[in-house]
């Protein structure tokens, strides 16, 4: 061990480690002074790994090593508990970006499912900002909050609510307004009404049915303009040293994700914006 390494990257228990194998093979662990990992190339004890230096090799009890590192938001919110299916890593990224999700905002989320967003709307907001996230269903916040608490120690900036955002926003003077939701169009009066002028409105949709629909009422209300919707590809490549050539598989469509701002009532007279 490393006694100059900063303390955050030195396993501690109670951490996640993400271990490793020969053929990339990841295990997600939560360290238990004790406890064992076991696979099929053989066990070792959390202890060796529980002090160590986050990238540090362990030794099975067969001669295998095994990389134990820290795991990344990519890495947890493909590889933690989930109910719901996660939202993955290259959705992540472009939901905090264009969704312009900044230190100190004041967010809300609805649809919180597993919990990979949240845990990616509760860091991107920092500690002076807030996150309220609202899902119908008890166990799916359950979830999230076991999740949360996992990958980030400190939440005490984020409100778990058990509510209906279909009915009814509580919140007003939001910076951003972020849905998982099947009938996203069912938001829109509401959002408009709780966002701040110029707040961002973003949704994740699986079909473009679903997009089509959101799209249309956000037009409707005339609260709503720079719509843009858009969906991530993401293909992997094999660098080795006789061969590159793009991965035999890639994520490509997991889902749509539409922004909006929230403007002025556009003027009844501007013929040029009726379509």
């Amino acid at each position: 061990m490393n006694d100059n390494a900063p303390a955050r990257h030195v396993f501690h228990e109670g951490d996640h480690a993400l271990i490793i194998d020969r053929r990339g093979r990841r295990y997600l662990t939560l360290l238990r002074a004790g406890a064992k990992f076991e696979s099929h190339l053989g066990a070792f004890p959390h202890d060796d790994a529980i002090g160590a230096e986050a990238g540090s090799w362990m030794t099975t009890n067969r001669g295998h090593v095994l990389l134990a590192v820290k795991p990344t938001m990519a890495d947890f919110a493909l590889d933690m508990p989930r109910i719901a299916t996660v939202g993955y890593p290259k959705d992540l990224g472009a939901i905090l970006v264009y969704g312009d999700i900044f230190p100190g905002a004041h967010v809300l989320e609805a649809g919180c499912g597993s919990g990979a967003v949240t845990m990616a709307l509760l860091r991107a907001v920092g500690e002076r900002g807030s996150l309220v996230s609202y899902d119908v269903r008890q166990d799916m916040i359950d979830r999230t909050r076991a999740n949360v608490g996992s990958m980030l120690h400190d939440t005490s900036n984020l409100t778990l609510k058990l509510g209906d955002v279909y009915e009814s926003i509580e919140e007003r003077e939001l910076d951003r307004i972020v849905l998982d939701l099947p009938e996203p169009w069912h938001v829109v009066p509401h959002a408009s009404e709780a966002l701040l002028p110029g707040g961002i409105f973003v949704s994740f949709s699986p079909t473009v049915l679903q997009v089509h629909e959101f799209v249309r009422t956000l037009r409707a209300a005339r609260t709503f303009d720079m719509l843009e919707t858009m969906e991530v590809l993401q293909r992997p490549w094999n660098i080795s040293n006789r061969s590159v050539r793009p991965e035999h598989r890639m994520v490509a469509h997991t889902g749509f994700i539409t922004v909006a701002r929230k403007c002025s009532p556009r003027p009844a007279s501007d013929v040029a914006g009726r379509d």
